[in-house]
């Protein structure tokens, strides 16, 4: 918040202006700040917070002395030897400053606080106040439309139907056929500040929905009735994404960034707010009442009031609050870029926000993937925050843990659109006790409160036995807090509405940036920079490619063929500078990518007012500009004299000036492609039509006498004319084309430029650069205006299922019978083997990483698993568990054969027998902790899909699906949630062995419920169940048997039973000398990792493993895995007759079945590929309109043969490219499949590429038609059949082209920069720039083995190559005509066919190879 003189001006920025306004500056400040910053001037404290010598009183004397802005500016540092000297804030190093905040911040847990209370003690020694914010919300309803059941599924007809709908209902010819859904309904409530508030909810119950409303950041697309109010103001009177934060529940950063570098951008971006205003008064005020402050906190809250200082200052202190320091210079990271983890990137959302002035948090769900002790820690120190700094703050947590959920003052609970309570935590047990509900001793409240609105769990809390219990629903709740208390409280408070005069001047925003122009674009520009830096691959990459296709094209288009005698050899010409334009343009195309890859960081930053759209986007047009004189540079100096262009220097400079500006036009058109597309589907797609307008308009591929006259637009506002047009008069009206054309009067030059259909005046060099400034301009601006003004394409929309209506009158009934259903033993019918599994002397560990090597480690391997042993057995439920990095995936990982590098050592055996993964694939699951499952299979189809392959042959149809259906009564899926569905895909295998990782991870407290009961189901059945788990709360640590509990370095420090409220783990710990007792009613899983932390250790002098290996319970654990590594008598080892349950043709169907859905309901690939063909194909058809019977002229063949050759480059280039995101997303998903030994490759690459067949036909055959049609080529059944014979097969080699692609490479931005060089050598040796009979001898064999070659000889050969008609300006029939100039035969198509299907074929068949034998997954 930045305060405004009577002027209007901010002051902030006056300052920062310059030092001429230091002398007026305080009285200025005094008359403004004296109303600001207001206090009630109570006693004001004369002694110094140090004992004051009388040198430090001096110096501290003659700083007083100065202008209020050389004062502020100022202040004294203590050194190392303990003397204080006077710095300016902005030479405060890095060293200082380290020191400074190690003196203020030593423990970020214990000091926090202290330092906190010493600000706040400044502030109130004179009287200043502090701002605050109440937020308010009134009957609050949100509302959203979604589509009933299955027609909210996104298949194809759905898409098409919903598309006309829309129209249809906009223009109110059709009612819509959404149904309303209620995200809240009728919510009011206050926010106070000084109190910090936990939100608590099951998922789906729109605390999200709540926080963004609270926080001014709803969709636009929701209905909103009610208001929301800051310190009585409505959102419009202020700036509401500066005053408050909202922290998202993901976490979206520049992976080429570092943790320090993002928290150091945010804060710049965000400004100081209000502090500085402050801080003038403040020193008033100390300055009148000759009060000396603490130097230390003085100097510490100039510098976080200082321009260009308060961002290091503050990152360092975040840095350092939320434990970040330790990476603080290591890359945040990304799926291409290794770096920190989950629960670190979890840190850096939250810290991003903390280093901005804003004064209300509403933070979604901060804690996933963080262990209890870290989020204690965050939480708490938040809690200081608020309380001492008057913020205002709403944190919404799945499953808090106790001391996590104490640190609260209130409660609000959400439930089915409804706020059941909301008020001090103290207060929330005595309301549900008095509705008959009372939370059990040894259960955590907050999961309490998240499972007594719950239907299935609510009847065990009920306490009143003489009352029989009925389902109590959440709006009954509701209702009977209206007249509970601290309901009643809260109505008083909201009828009584907010003084608005009493709002402090500085707690609402009413500035829109945080910063002034200037500065933002400094700051935009210098992470602009910085990125580019750390993406230079990608440029070397360019240059690399672009230096190759420059070293081809120059012997392609060798001076020494290319003599200027003819027509003929001045097309050849033509031809090498239309390359040199293509070239020159499309290698910007990597401009898109880029451009998206960095739109959802963009678009988060662009919401919370980090800066505007126009200071994004100047930078990355202003700062590619070097780039592109290095890239013409490269290009123009190498080719032009080698190519034997007209020797003249001013013509070269010409031709690098155009170029140049042609490049800026095309990266310009290409960023705002990428911006208006949003996503690489829609960009590719929007960007291919856009090119291929560009390109057949563009004067070459179709000439301007031929253009027709509904496409004269397209043709005068192309890019590529003007281009084409300037190079072809620089070129050809230079001295060496003067000499007079062959059977005519003009100039050689002349008559070339003219029989192509350009312009021939000199002039129209200079009309062609201008206009190419022009588009540079205006695609630059509308690239920014895009950035400004489009949204993200919307998330699938919320679904309602069918029978949701009955489903509440009979949900009761249902209740009943599945609690009945709960005593009988749930489950599993198919018979299967109990099995144990052992591991002695365990070890595991990966070659040294370079980094560590360059800090001096001279071991050659890490060991990350260091000889542990233990054993898992039938019917016993045992939980891995340590600190983060103590290797308890890695440990689940090695047992379960999930490692793909590395070196293991020691023995593990199944039941006796040595393991061997191909048999222990068989009778083991793995449910891993990120959901990998195909996106567009539903839930029930995806554990039909797993039953299928991974049970025995000889289980029968109706067999599997009745076990599917017992699976998912157990696990309780039902169709509309699927966070519980990687456990039931390895159930339904019927396993012996499953080993979880953090099963309960990222769920509520409800639904973690819910997949324990699941586990000890499966476990009562009799299966051997190993979880790793993270932060459980008491009742889920104590459904486990056994704890393996391991340490850093991977050393396990204790392995047993837990026994009865974990008696046995409490004894063993309790009985090492110097471990603290644990505390009644504290959870044993948080205490048991408190005291066997590495501090701890160290504090104790004693080493945990040591200890371990010394006890009985040692001894005991070594017998057992001696007992069970012997084979027991009369049982086998592990045999199958194959390696997998099915049989290999089973394997293909079933990978064909589920890709068939996967396709059907991927609209956004299949439905766009089909309107984007269709309308390309009316593009071109009205374009080459009845040109295909004309073949008087030359140029006519020309066209027709550019009406070939443009679709199938454009039209290929996008099949390719748009199957690659599929083909990604569904290898994730083929190696967790192939893991588990479900199938073998081949299955999955038959799957994959017979489902394109179909698709790719319905492609082609709509294509060949309306284009046939339309451009008029002879009606023939022999012509059409080849026509459309060779599109078909085009169409598909690109497709398998664009799958191979991602095949052989690690990820699809890679598979796209690789196949676009693929594309571009096509594009070279197509025959169409240059025809193979005016190739070099050298170059030919390359023709011969371009897919797009082949397909255009066989186009161009199928429709013409038998033509007798006379071209008149050549005096040869078509046929001679194709066979001399293109060296095209008719009798040569079967040849031509027989290449196409083998092209389609080949590639199919790499694709296949590269996922048989590549593994880019590395583990």
């Amino acid at each position: 918040m930045e305060l405004t003189n009577s002027g209007g001006t901010s002051l902030r920025e006056k300052i920062i202006r310059g030092s001429s306004l230091r002398g007026s500056l305080s009285r200025k400040r005094n008359s403004t700040n004296n109303s600001r910053w207001t206090g009630n001037d109570g006693e004001m404290f004369n002694r110094s917070t140090r004992d004051e010598d009388d040198e430090e009183a001096l110096k501290w004397a003659a700083l007083e002395k100065l202008p209020t802005f050389d004062r502020l500016r100022k202040g004294l540092l203590f050194g190392s030897q303990g003397a204080s000297a006077e710095i300016d804030i902005h030479d405060i190093g890095i060293q200082e400053r380290n020191k400074l905040l190690e003196r203020l911040v030593k423990v970020a847990d214990e000091d926090n606080e202290k330092l906190l209370l010493k600000l706040k003690q400044r502030i109130d020694r004179v009287g200043i106040d502090l701002p605050e914010i109440e937020v308010r919300y009134e009957h609050l309803t949100i509302e959203a439309d979604a589509y009933v059941g299955s027609r909210a599924l996104p298949t194809f007809i759905n898409f098409i139907s919903n598309f006309f709908e829309d129209i249809l209902n906009s223009v109110h010819i059709l009612p819509s056929r959404k149904r309303k859904l209620t995200i809240l309904n009728d919510v009011s409530g206050i926010i106070k500040p000084r109190r910090l508030t936990l939100l608590l909810g099951p998922p789906s119950s729109g605390k999200t929905t709540l926080l963004l409303a609270l926080a001014g950041k709803l969709d636009s697309a929701l209905k909103v009735t009610g208001k929301v109010t800051y310190n009585g103001h409505e959102m419009n009177e202020f700036v509401p994404q500066r005053t408050a934060a909202y922290i998202s529940q993901f976490d979206l950063h520049i992976g080429e960034m570092t943790v320090r570098e993002t928290l150091e951008f945010s804060a710049r971006c965000q400004g100081v707010g209000s502090s500085y205003e402050m801080l003038v008064e403040l020193s008033r005020r100390e300055k009148a009442a000759k009060i000396k402050p603490d130097p230390d906190i003085d100097i510490f809250m100039k510098a976080l009031a200082t321009e260009g200082q308060e961002a290091v200052f503050v990152t360092d202190y975040v840095l350092k609050l939320l434990g970040l320091d330790i990476c603080a210079d290591t890359m945040v990271g990304d799926e291409m870029i290794r770096g920190i983890s989950g629960g670190q990137k979890k840190r850096v959302t939250t810290g991003e926000m903390l280093v901005g002035p804003s004064k209300a948090l509403f933070m979604d769900e901060i804690s996933t993937g963080l262990d209890s002790s870290t989020t204690y820690s965050i939480v708490n120190s938040l809690r200081q925050s608020v309380q001492i700094l008057h913020g205002t703050a709403v944190i919404s947590l799945l499953q808090p843990a106790p001391e996590t959920y104490n640190l609260f003052d209130d409660i609000i609970l959400l439930s089915d659109e409804k706020i059941v309570y909301q008020g001090p935590r103290e207060d929330v047990l005595g309301f549900f006790e008095s509705m008959g509900f009372k939370c059990p001793d040894r259960k955590g409240v907050a999961d309490f409160l998240q499972e007594v609105t719950s239907k299935k769990d609510q009847q065990q809390y009920w306490v009143r036995r003489d009352e029989t219990y009925r389902f109590i629903t959440s709006k009954e709740f509701a209702e009977a807090h209206q007249s509970f208390h601290v309901g009643r409280k809260l109505a008083d408070n909201l009828a009584a509405s907010y003084d608005k005069s009493k709002s402090h001047p500085a707690a609402l925003s009413t500035q829109k940036y945080g910063i002034g122009k200037k500065q933002l674009l400094k700051v935009c520009t210098e992470r602009e920079l910085l990125l580019m830096k750390r993406n230079s691959f990608v440029y070397i990459f360019k240059f690399i490619q672009l230096t190759i296709v420059a070293l081809i094209s120059m012997t392609l288009f060798f001076r020494t063929k290319m003599p200027r005698d003819t027509i003929e050899d001045g097309v050849k010409y033509v031809g090498a500078l239309f390359l040199v334009v293509t070239q020159i343009m499309f290698n910007g195309m990597a401009e898109i990518a880029l451009t998206i890859y960095k739109l959802p960081v963009f678009y988060k930053q662009r919401d919370l007012l980090f800066y505007p759209s126009w200071a994004y986007a100047m930078p990355t047009w202003i700062l590619k500009m070097p780039i592109t004189f290095a890239e013409v540079g490269l290009w123009v100096f190498l080719t032009y004299y080698v190519i034997g262009f007209d020797p003249s220097a001013a013509r070269l400079f010409k031709q690098f000036l155009l170029l140049i500006v042609l490049n800026q036009m095309a990266s310009a058109l290409f960023r705002f492609i990428g911006a208006a597309g949003r996503t690489m589907g829609v960009a590719n797609t929007f960007g291919t039509f856009v090119l291929l307008l560009q390109f057949a308009l563009g004067g070459f591929v179709l000439s301007r006498v031929d253009v027709k006259k509904w496409w004269l637009w397209g043709y005068w506002s192309s890019p590529m004319m003007y281009a084409m047009n300037s190079i072809l008069v620089n070129e050809f009206d230079g001295k060496k084309w003067k000499q007079i054309a062959p059977n005519g009067t003009d100039s050689l030059g002349v008559t070339v430029v003219r029989s192509r259909g350009f312009f021939t005046n000199a002039y129209w060099y200079w009309i062609g650069v201008g206009a190419l400034i022009g588009f540079t301009i205006v695609f630059n601006i509308c690239y920014s205006i895009a950035l400004a003004y489009l949204n993200p394409f919307g998330k699938p929309q919320g679904m309602i299922s069918e029978d949701s209506d009955d489903a509440k009158t009979t949900s009761t009934e249902k209740e009943v019978s599945t609690s009945e259903g709960q005593n009988k033993k749930k489950g599993m019918v198919l018979p299967f083997e109990p099995h144990s599994i052992t591991f002695d002397e365990v070890t595991y560990s990966v070659d040294m990483p370079q980094e560590m090597k360059n800090q001096g480690v001279t071991e050659d391997r890490l060991v990350l698993l260091n000889g542990v042993s233990g054993a898992f057995r039938p019917g016993v439920l045992t939980a891995l568990m340590g600190v983060s990095g103590a290797g308890k995936t890695t440990l689940m990982d090695v047992l379960a054969g999930r490692k793909t590098g590395g070196y293991i050592e020691g023995s593990i055996k199944v039941s006796g027998y040595p393991k061997k993964q191909e048999t222990f694939a068989r009778i083991s699951g793995y449910c891993e902790q990120n959901d990998i499952h195909s996106p567009y299979v539903t839930v029930y189809e995806s554990l039909v899909y797993s039953a299928w392959l991974r049970l025995p042959s000889d289980v029968g149809e109706k067999t599997r699906k009745m076990f599917v259906d017992e699976v998912m009564e157990l696990v309780e899926l039902t169709p509309l949630r699927s966070e519980r569905l990687t456990i039931a895909v390895e159930l339904v295998a019927n396993p012996s062995i499953i080993f979880m990782d953090e099963p309960t991870s990222g769920l509520d407290a409800r639904a973690a419920a819910i997949v324990m009961r699941t586990v000890r189901n499966t476990v009562d059945t009799g299966r051997t169940v190993v979880c790793t788990i993270h932060q459980p709360s008491i009742d889920i640590f104590e459904a486990f048997d056994e704890l393996f509990l391991m340490k850093r370095g991977g050393h396990e420090i204790y392995v047993g039973p837990l026994g009865h409220h974990s008696c046995h783990l409490i004894r063993y710990f309790e009985s090492i000398p110097g471990v603290s007792k644990i505390r009644d009613g504290y959870n044993p899983a948080t205490w048991m990792l408190e005291v066997t932390n590495s501090a701890q250790e160290m504090m104790l002098v004693l080493d945990f493993t040591d200890l371990y290996k010394k006890s009985d319970l040692y001894r005991r654990n070594k017998i057992l895995i001696s007992e069970l590594s012997v084979p027991r008598p009369g049982t086998k080892d592990l045999h199958f007759k194959n390696q997998y349950s099915q049989t290999f043709w089973t394997q293909c169907l079933a990978c064909l079945w589920k890709q068939h859905w996967s396709y059907w309901r991927n609209p956004t690939y299949t439905a766009v590929r089909y309107i984007f063909t269709i309308i390309i194909a009316l593009a071109i058809g009205t374009m080459f309109w009845d040109l295909g019977t004309k073949v008087s002229k030359s140029q006519d063949l020309f066209n027709a043969m550019g009406s070939m050759y443009a679709p199938v480059l454009f039209l290929g280039f996008q099949n390719a490219s748009s199957v690659m995101p599929v083909v990604a997303v569904e290898r994730t998903v083929f190696y967790r499949e192939r893991a588990a030994g479900m199938y073998s490759s081949l299955p999955y690459a038959f799957g994959q590429t017979f489902i394109e067949i179909p698709y790719v036909f319905v492609q082609a055959v709509t294509y060949a038609v309306i284009i046939y049609a339309m451009i008029g080529f002879e009606w023939t059944v022999s012509k059409f059949f080849w026509y459309l014979f060779i599109m078909y097969f085009t169409f598909l080699y690109f497709t398998f082209y664009g799958m191979m692609s991602v095949a052989v490479s690690p990820n699809q931005n890679i598979a796209q920069i690789v196949s676009l060089f693929g594309y571009s050598m096509w594009n070279l040796f197509s025959g169409f720039m240059i025809p193979r009979p005016s190739m070099p001898i050298w170059w030919r064999w390359y023709y011969w083995a371009d897919p797009v070659a082949w397909t255009l000889y066989g186009l161009v050969a199928s429709q013409f190559g038998d033509l007798q008609d006379k071209i008149t300006d050549i005096d040869e029939t078509s046929k001679q005509f194709l066979r001399r100039y293109f060296g095209f035969k008719h009798d040569f198509l079967g040849v031509v066919a027989a290449v196409t299907v083998a092209y389609a074929v080949v590639f199919a068949f790499t694709f296949g190879l590269a996922i048989k034998f590549f593994n880019f997954q590395k583990r």
